[in-house]
C-alpha cells in the first residue's frame, strides 16, 4: 500500500511556533525522509469558513500568509502538493455522503468539537442565550469535513497535534462503516502521527492558557522580527510563586520551561552562554536539565531564562524569517505552486470519488453502468421495448 500523508491547516492567520511543533516541523521532516509516496498540504478555507462565513475576506487574505509560512518553513512544492480546499470540489460531495454515516449525538460526543464550541463561544440553546451565537452546522459537522479531506487522498498518515485525535479517531469509524455498509475496501483507515517531544504535543499560549490561539491574542507567530520574540518572550507567565531570584522556582507548568522543553538543543548553550548567564554571572549550563536544578534550588532568575529562550527561539526561527521574505517577492510563484498543487489534489480526489460512487452504486453514467442499467430495465418493462 502506497504511504500517503494528509494534513492542513485554517487559514484563519498567520501561523504560530504551536503550529510548527505541533505539526509543521514534522511534515517538513517526513517530506525530507523520502519513505511517502505522495504528500498532500491542505489549506482548509472551506472549514475557515464554517465559523467565519461572515468575514470571507480574513479567509481569503491569510490563504498566502499559510502559504508563504509553508514555504519558509521548508515544505517543497516539489515533494508535497500544496493546496486550497475550496478548489477541490469532490471534497464536498464526499463530506455530503459521508454525514449519512454519522450521528447527531456521535458529533455531540467528540471532545475536539465541544472544546472548539467552547472557545468560540457558541451557544448550544440558541433561544435560551440570547447574547452568544447557536451553532453554526457546517461548524458542528466539521469532523466529517475532514474525514472527506483525509480520506479523499487515502490518507494513511496524518501528522497532526494531540488535540485532534479525536476527529482522526472519528475519521476510522466513517471509514469502517463505509467499507461494512457498502461492501468494499475503498476507504484507508488513516493512523495519526503525533510529535515525538511531549512537550510539543499542545504548546501553551504565552499566557500559559492551555492552548496556543490566534483568537487569544497569546502567539509567537512563524513570521515575527526578532524583536517582537523579544517583546513576547519578556512577557511571557512563569512560575508566579517564584518572587525573588532566590526563592525555589517550579518548572511544571512554567511557560518557559515548557517552550525550552520544545526548542532548546544542545548546541544552544554553547552558542549562547553568554546571552544566557549574563557577563557577570558565575553560571555555566551545559544542559536544560541543569538549567531546572539550579531553577528549582533557587538563584536563577526568570530574566536570564527569558534571555536564553529569546536567544533559542529567534534561532530556530531566523531562516524561515530569511525564506519567508525569499517568497514574498516571489508572490506568483506562490500562486502557481498553489495551482499545481490543487490540480494534483483533484486528479486524487476524483479517483476516489468516482471508487466512492461505485461502491455505493449511484454512478450510473459510468462507462458499462448506463448499459447494464438499461437492459436491467428492459427486463423489467419489456413494454418500453
Amino acid at each position: 500500500m502506497a504511504k500517503i500523508i494528509l494534513t492542513g491547516d485554517r487559514p484563519t492567520g498567520r501561523l504560530h511556533i504551536g503550529h510548527y511543533v505541533g505539526s509543521l516541523r514534522r511534515r517538513v521532516e517526513l517530506q525530507n525522509s523520502g519513505k511517502f509516496d505522495e504528500i498532500y498540504i491542505m489549506i482548509a478555507d472551506a472549514q475557515a469558513l464554517t465559523d467565519n462565513f461572515d468575514n470571507p475576506e480574513k479567509v481569503r487574505q491569510n490563504i498566502i500568509e499559510v502559504a508563504l509560512d509553508y514555504l519558509a518553513a521548508g515544505l517543497d512544492p516539489e515533494k508535497s502538493n500544496l493546496f486550497i480546499q475550496s478548489q477541490v470540489s469532490e471534497l464536498t460531495e464526499l463530506d455530503f455522503f459521508y454525514q449519512n454515516l454519522v450521528t447527531v449525538q456521535r458529533l455531540q460526543r467528540n471532545p475536539t468539537v465541544k472544546q472548539e464550541l467552547a472557545l468560540r463561544g457558541f451557544s448550544d440553546n440558541e433561544e435560551e442565550n440570547e447574547n452568544k451565537p447557536g451553532t453554526p452546522v457546517g461548524f458542528f459537522c466539521y469532523p466529517i469535513s475532514q474525514a472527506a479531506d483525509i480520506t479523499a487522498f487515502k490518507g494513511n498518515v496524518v501528522p497532526v497535534g494531540e488535540d485532534q485525535e479525536p476527529m482522526i479517531e472519528q475519521t476510522r469509524e466513517i471509514v469502517r462503516k463505509f467499507n461494512t455498509t457498502y461492501g468494499k475496501d475503498v476507504l484507508v483507515e488513516p493512523e495519526i502521527l503525533l510529535p515525538d517531544n511531549a512537550s510539543c504535543l499542545r504548546l501553551p499560549g504565552t499566557d500559559g492558557k492551555a492552548k496556543m490561539s490566534k483568537s487569544l491574542g497569546n502567539c509567537i507567530y512563524l513570521s515575527d522580527s526578532a524583536e517582537e520574540v523579544n517583546k513576547k518572550v519578556k512577557g511571557m507567565f512563569t512560575d508566579p510563586t517564584h518572587l525573588q531570584v532566590s526563592d525555589p522556582g517550579h518548572v511544571e507548568g512554567n511557560t518557559v520551561f515548557t517552550y525550552l522543553d520544545a526548542f532548546c538543543k544542545p548546541e544552544h548553550f554553547a552558542k549562547f552562554r553568554e546571552a544566557f548567564i549574563g557577563k557577570k554571572s558565575s553560571f555555566e549550563f551545559n544542559s536544560l536539565d541543569e538549567v531546572k536544578a539550579q531553577y528549582q534550588k533557587g538563584g536563577l532568575g526568570d530574566s536570564m531564562v527569558k534571555n536564553f529562550l529569546a536567544a533559542v527561539l529567534n534561532d530556530t526561527l531566523e531562516p524561515m524569517r530569511q525564506r519567508r521574505h525569499y517568497y514574498e517577492q516571489n508572490i506568483p510563484f506562490v500562486y502557481e505552486t498553489l495551482k499545481k498543487g490543487t490540480a494534483a489534489a483533484r486528479a486524487k480526489a476524483a479517483q476516489t470519488l468516482s471508487e466512492v460512487k461505485a461502491a455505493m452504486k449511484i454512478n450510473y453514467f459510468d462507462e458499462g453502468v448506463l448499459e447494464e442499467l438499461i437492459k436491467e430495465n428492459e427486463q423489467k418493462y419489456p413494454q418500453s421495448k
